[in-house]
């Protein structure tokens, strides 16, 4: 191998703004993330499918119903 020409591998602490810190080892000394493995909703079990944006309706309005339910009026 060549010498001097890898990075610099130091231990380093990664922080999530949930406030859980992670230590391991990296190329930068300080990680911030926004979120982790403990406060992600999938790994959590709180995962919610929130329509805020009320997208369904807005579909539901601008094509009216879908194929299946238009067979079932027939």
């Amino acid at each position: 191998m060549k010498a001097d020409i890898h990075p610099r591998y130091v231990e380093s602490l990664i922080s999530c703004a949930c406030g859980t810190v992670y230590k391991t080892r990296s190329t930068k000394k300080e990680i911030r993330i926004g979120i982790c493995a403990a406060c992600h909703p999938f790994f959590t079990g709180e995962q919610k499918f929130v329509d805020t944006a009320g997208r369904v309706e807005k579909f539901a309005r601008r094509y009216g119903s879908t194929k299946a339910a238009r067979a079932g009026r027939k």
